[in-house]
């Protein structure tokens, strides 16, 4: 590939909307007619495609929400036969059963498109060296970026998280371009770069893309001074697609464009589920529009966010996610629920089902502990019986959600009650 050409990215707003408008339609009656389970909830709202006359009749259709796809776990909503589907991910859920979502061909060309898209308006060129700390696996950041990537015409160096030795040899040695990884492990990169004695500033990298995880301008700032790269945000989630749904254009760095021609975007009100007027935060809510294997109309994400107008483009912008509706906390580009660490620690039959779990900074990464009071009547528990206990929590914890945590065993009383709903999660970050 000599150069890399997207004419749906240049569109006008007005063909832009007729695109989406076009687009939608097709999905929603693809969604109804193929997905059991969504036509259920249409006919329970006393809704039907034929009544999406107008975009603005999107609003009276019913939302597809996370507890969904655990309820048709694990191919419930898919639209299409499963003959069809040419990948399977996963992501973490509550229950212990993950959220799985499906890719036909056209799908992951759909999504391999949009990825290069994304690495393009980040500054990326057909013939670079692109550096993937991603994870790989049923995690979609790594494969997302890796296809990404060779659908732009780049080399990948498929690096994956981890051994950040290694991830300096590679980066120095393979010349890489651009860098596809966490914004905290990005600064532990860092911090092993001038551990080693070089200047980070002095390599071949030149673009930072940088997702899975909240991060600030601040930060965005201290990996630009200290790496000496363009740094941008990416933004996407398993159930819409994984990453490239959002990105920055490096060139102005002013909130993550959002690709509407595959992924319609609305504000809502987190409690009441009514549209939010033009530029308020809200509840960030999206259709798919060209989806095949498992079409998403009106996904609740559960972040918070405000769409504001395009500025590098006709495409809206969302801003940098500021919190989430529900308890889900991202620890390393893992998502996380307290009600997983509760179902843990109630296995432990030494333990009690108090706890409380803190969140900090270790350095540049993320950092969970997680404090449990031992059952009544074993507050005389020898230490090596409290350190075992700590142990095999911190084992299943790592085996069965995916993060490291520090776990401390406490007395009885230790963690205050509360009236009402128990305050679970401390953030200290």
């Amino acid at each position: 590939m000599t150069g890399w050409t997207d004419p749906d990215l240049h569109l006008g707003r007005d063909a832009l909307e007729a695109l989406q408008f076009k687009r939608l339609r097709w999905s929603v009656r693809h969604a109804y007619d193929n997905v059991a389970h969504y036509r259920a909830k249409c006919e329970k709202a006393q809704i039907h495609p034929d009544d999406l006359k107008t975009p603005e009749d999107l609003a009276r259709f019913p939302f597809v929400e996370k507890d969904d796809l655990r309820q048709t776990y694990p191919y419930g909503l898919f639209a299409m036969p499963r003959e069809k589907i040419r990948r399977l991910h996963a992501s973490s859920g509550t229950t212990g059963r993950p959220t799985v979502v499906g890719y036909t061909q056209d799908d992951l060309d759909t999504w391999a498109h949009l990825m290069a898209r994304s690495i393009h308006v980040s500054g990326g060129r057909p013939g670079d060296i692109v550096h993937v700390a991603y994870g790989y696996g049923l995690f979609t950041g790594g494969l997302g970026a890796h296809y990404g990537a060779e659908r732009l015409g780049c080399a990948v160096v498929p690096m994956s998280g981890g051994q950040t030795e290694r991830q300096v040899q590679l980066i120095t040695e393979f010349g890489a371009n651009v860098i596809m990884v966490t914004p905290s492990y990005m600064l532990a990169i860092a911090d092993e770069f001038e551990r080693q004695g070089i200047d980070p500033r002095s390599t071949s990298l030149r673009v930072g893309i940088h997702g899975a995880e909240p991060w600030t301008d601040l930060m965005r700032q201290e990996i630009e001074r200290r790496m000496g790269i363009d740094a941008v945000d990416i933004y996407g989630l398993s159930e819409i697609m994984g990453p490239g749904v959002a990105c920055e254009f490096a060139a102005t760095k002013d909130g993550l464009a959002v690709w509407e021609d595959h992924f319609l975007p609305e504000i809502v009100e987190p409690e009441t589920g009514k549209p939010v007027p033009d530029g308020g935060a809200g509840e960030l809510v999206f259709t798919t529009l060209t989806k095949q294997a498992l079409p998403m109309i009106r996904y609740r994400t559960r972040d918070l966010t405000r769409l504001l107008p395009g500025t590098a483009s006709a495409m809206r912008r969302m801003q940098r996610v500021t919190g989430r509706s529900d308890d889900m906390m991202i620890v390393r580009g893992v998502n996380v629920f307290p009600s997983q660490i509760e179902g843990l620690i109630l296995k432990e039959v030494r333990l009690s089902p108090h706890y409380i779990i803190e969140l900090s900074r270790d350095g540049r990464l993320d950092a969970i502990k997680v404090l449990v009071e031992v059952r009544p009547g074993l507050n005389d528990d020898h230490a090596d019986t409290r350190r075992q206990s700590a142990e095999s929590l911190g084992q299943s914890i790592k085996i069965h959600i995916g993060v490291t945590a520090t776990v401390e065993i406490v007395d009885v009383g230790r963690i205050e009650r509360s009236i009402g709903k128990a305050k679970r999660v401390i953030d200290l970050r």
